[in-house]
């Protein structure tokens, strides 16, 4: 009982202590607040806390004023910090764009960035696994297959010893699974959209140092080795998406904080 005597006064005074403050000075300890948040990093708190000033002080006009100051310098170097890092990026993404072509035909909605390690031109008649990748970042890959007899393959499985990574089906049948044959030549092109690839793209590019086989499963399976270069493909293509969908978000949050700077 004597303990919760003991809180009961202990809240009454606090609360006798706050009754005495005036707005302009609980509006001055909330900012100050926000600015102590800003400091240790907290950015979002800080903005939040200095929204409060506002919301909670009307009254306190100085206050919400120097609110008002405070949260247009925080955004000030939250701009500064997102524009430098685009520019790092953009730098960056010059080095690696090099390696590509950049392509957008009257079939694209969107530019594409093909390897020049991958054109068509080098690898028609190549049984060999391609990745694509769109402006936005987007990527998906295929499976060709290049030879006597037909495989009727549905899936590709990459793997080195125990590490391994395999495609989803996309059955025979599938717009996705295309066969052409000329000459005596057969052609098999499987494409893994939409995340049917299944973390092949990843795997690829994390073990590029490794000595990368995949097989082709079907009714008959085929197996390749993968090119240093294909491998190479990978991991260029992979970090110019990450890039590429950085950028976009980089360049929303710096239109979103240019119009709140003012």
């Amino acid at each position: 009982m004597k303990a919760i005597r003991f809180f009961l006064l202990f809240l009454i005074s606090i609360q006798l202590i706050s009754c005495g403050k005036s707005e302009k000075q609980l509006a001055a300890e909330k900012l100050q607040l926000a600015e102590q948040l800003f400091q240790q990093g907290d950015t979002l708190t800080a903005i939040q806390t200095a929204d409060s000033v506002r919301l909670l002080y009307k009254g306190a006009i100085q206050q919400v004023v120097a609110s008002d100051q405070f949260k247009k310098k925080v955004y000030g170097e939250m701009l500064y910090s997102a524009q430098d890092e685009l520019d790092t990026l953009n730098a960056g993404m010059a080095d690696l764009k090099k390696n590509f072509v950049e392509e957008k035909t009257e079939f694209d909605r969107y530019t594409q960035y093909i390897h020049k390690r991958q054109e068509f031109q080098r690898r028609w008649n190549k049984s060999f696994i391609q990745i694509y990748l769109d402006e936005r970042g987007e990527i998906y890959i295929s499976s060709n297959y290049y030879g006597e007899q037909w495989l009727d393959h549905v899936a590709i499985r990459v793997y080195d010893g125990d590490l391994q990574a395999k495609t989803d089906t996309v059955p025979v049948g599938s717009p996705l699974n295309h066969h052409s044959d000329f000459l005596n030549t057969k052609w098999e092109k499987v494409t893994y959209m939409d995340g049917k690839d299944n973390g092949v793209v990843e795997f690829i590019a994390q073990h590029a140092d490794r000595n990368l086989k995949a097989v082709f499963l079907g009714k008959r399976y085929y197996y390749i080795v993968l090119e240093d270069y294909d491998k190479q493909a990978f991991v260029q293509t992979l970090a110019l998406s990450k890039a590429l969908k950085r950028k976009a978000k980089l360049e929303k949050e710096i239109k979103d904080l240019q119009s709140k700077v003012g």
